[in-house]
């Protein structure tokens, strides 16, 4: 891999952390390279090393925590062989890092100006008036009014947040700059200014850019290079032409597999089976074999090398060596298709729910309206209208996608569905039943048949609860069982959820962030409900525990004929599950209708806003204004 004369250059950057008697390795032999006006992305799922080499590099690693060896070179300068005082000269100045969440980034008592002048007092020696107005240029260059600057954090929104933390990060005039994850936690038109802005920045500014991201639509209009990262070692390299035409690692392949779309709709998308091994996992042989449908013995045995399997291409897998193409891209008698998640006859979809017609959920004019008070009296001066009239419904075995951006009363309707808030005004049946007219214990037993996943499941799930008894509570509260019948019933939801047996005496920490989605998924299917509400449910998870999180969803709901209220942004997803599409702003459904339809030939002006805006181009994105 050709090293660039100038900006970043990393060669066999290994970390090692120290564990009480296990020696952890989250990195290990990593080599890169950043040109100046050029931007990498590190692609990879979670566990895979990206942050921890980034960290590597900002010399800003963890205690116990150290780089083992390697090399990294900024404009020729050797970052690992400084002092700590002159890498406090590099750190923020010539090589800055924008972090995943800027609310914990971002000192919550100090102003947007207070924290610039804080940077620009370290990295460029300005002071008094200068300070300030060049605040107020570098918050006019990330798009926020100079007025800004007399903000605290919490005055702003997610994106003016990490628009204001860009500006700190620019303060310094770095040559490299490290994104990690900037744009998970934002809406799609947010995600869309975010990335603009730091594209623009970058070719204004002649700055290197490290975009890490597991999202492969967002390194597709990002990056010039791409480097995947699988298990603390980066395992294909290559301009992103070339990568997204021919991805030559079956990691790789598996990634672009799993990926939701509308074409896909009625598939099982493919699976990723497995986790990436821990840090501390003693590895033979090729680190992907126990996940890779390609492996063969040579993979259990032997470590791969890279090859260039095209000019300036390459993969760390033997088949990349013989310039094969994998078995699981054949197809055919003794290939894997490449959906090889779609049912066969040894694997067959559930049968699908007769429909009977008749909506599980109907909402007719429902509005929640929140008072606004001024005054030492607090008195109503005026009201803010989350929800404005909104109707819908959702019948049995179908999925009603409700997009828009946040703030827009997506999830305050949610909650007013449930009677979680009570609604200004309207009226809501669930199952033929008006939900509004009930209170008490009728109200209790009738949410039994109104259920809700949340975006976050670890916040969601009692910590101090084993599974077991995060799943017998709702039995124990709504349902007329005895002890054995709620026993068996746990061991049949977790079957139905894909998780083993034993999971039922384990703590929601000691598993991943898909499994626990899967524990909340089981708790609300606990009590039989007919209505399951789906807040961004995939929206933290990577693309490979997502696709089997919407195989899962599909499954259950053809199955059991759950209706479902999918709340979400990630527009691919909603193109793959729902069968309509609502789209919301200001409290109102602004535009209806089929998922195909609404998708590829939008008619309000803002649908079509968020479909422009949506990174990469899916195939129903793509015809948005032709």
């Amino acid at each position: 891999m050709k090293t660039p004369m100038k900006g970043l250059s990393v060669e066999n950057l290994s970390v090692e952390i120290s564990a009480g008697n296990r020696l952890l390795k989250p990195v290990e032999g990593v080599s890169f390279a950043i040109g100046r006006d050029e931007c990498v992305a590190l692609l990879g799922e979670s566990g895979c090393g990206k942050s921890m080499t980034a960290l590597a590099l900002m010399r800003l690693l963890p205690d116990g925590a150290r780089v083992a060896s390697g090399s990294a070179r900024l404009e020729g300068e050797e970052l690992f062989a400084l002092t700590e005082a002159a890498m406090g000269d590099v750190r923020g100045g010539r090589l800055a890092m924008i972090f995943q969440e800027p609310q914990t980034s971002l000192n919550p008592v100090m102003t947007v100006a207070e924290q610039i002048a804080e940077a620009l007092a370290a990295h460029r020696d300005l002071s008094g008036n200068a300070v300030s107005a060049e605040a107020g240029r570098l918050l006019e260059a990330v798009g926020l009014e100079r007025d800004r600057l007399a903000a605290y954090p919490f005055q702003l929104s997610g994106g003016q947040r990490q628009r204001a933390l860009i500006a700190m990060m620019l303060a310094g005039e770095p040559e490299v700059l490290i994104a990690d994850e900037p744009t998970t936690a934002l809406d799609v038109t947010v995600q869309a200014q975010i990335l603009a802005l730091l594209r623009d920045l970058q070719r204004q500014r002649g700055m290197g850019l490290l975009l890490i991201t597991h999202d492969l639509d967002v390194a597709s209009d990002m990056a010039d290079r791409v480097a995947v990262m699988y298990a603390g070692q980066i395992v294909e390299w290559a301009d992103r032409d070339s990568l997204y035409a021919t991805p030559r690692h079956p990691y790789t392949q598996k990634l672009f597999a799993v990926l939701p779309r509308l074409d896909r709709r009625g598939e099982r998308l493919d699976s990723l089976p497995g986790r990436v091994p821990p840090p501390d996992a003693v590895i033979i042989g090729c680190r992907f074999a126990e996940r890779c449908p390609a492996v063969f013995a040579r993979c259990r045995k032997e470590a791969p090398g890279f090859h260039e399997s095209a000019p300036g291409h390459f993969a760390r897998c033997h088949l990349a060596e013989a310039q094969t193409i994998p078995p699981f891209l054949k197809g055919g008698p003794g290939g894997i298709s490449t959906h090889a998640g779609v049912p066969t006859a040894a694997n067959p979809p559930p049968p699908p729910f007769e429909k009977e017609g008749s909506d599980v959920l109907a909402v007719r004019d429902l509005a929640v309206h929140f008072p606004i008070r001024k005054g030492l009296f607090r008195h109503t001066v005026d009201h803010f209208k989350a929800v404005d009239g909104v109707s819908l419904s959702i019948q049995a075995g179908e999925t009603l996608a409700l997009v828009g951006e946040s703030g827009c009363g997506k999830s305050t309707l949610a909650r007013a569905v449930l009677r979680l808030i009570e609604p200004t005004r309207g009226e809501v049946w669930v199952a033929g039943v008006a939900v509004g007219g009930l209170s008490g214990e009728v109200l209790r037993k009738k949410r039994a048949e109104m259920q809700i996943v949340f975006q976050d499941p670890f916040s969601s799930l009692n910590p101090r609860m084993r599974v077991g008894e995060i799943l017998e509570e709702g039995m124990a509260a709504l349902l007329p069982l005895t002890a054995a019948e709620r026993r068996a019933r746990i061991a049949q939801l977790l079957d139905q959820v894909g998780l083993p047996g034993d999971a039922v005496g384990r703590y929601p920490h000691e598993f991943s962030g898909g499994q626990r989605q899967r524990i909340a998924i089981a708790r609300a299917l606990a009590v039989q409900p007919k209505l399951l509400i789906l807040d961004e449910p995939t929206s933290a998870l990577d693309v490979s525990v997502q696709a089997q999180i919407l195989n899962l969803l599909a499954d259950l709901q053809a199955a059991h004929g759950l209706a479902y209220l999918f709340i979400t942004h990630n527009l691919p997803v909603v193109g793959y599950l729902a069968q309509r599409v609502a789209v919301m702003r200001a409290g109102r459904i602004v535009e209806e209708g089929p998922a195909e339809r609404l998708l590829t030939a939008p008619q309000h002006e803002y649908t079509r806003l968020l479909l422009d805006s949506a990174p990469g181009k899916h195939p129903f994105v793509g015809q948005v204004g032709a």
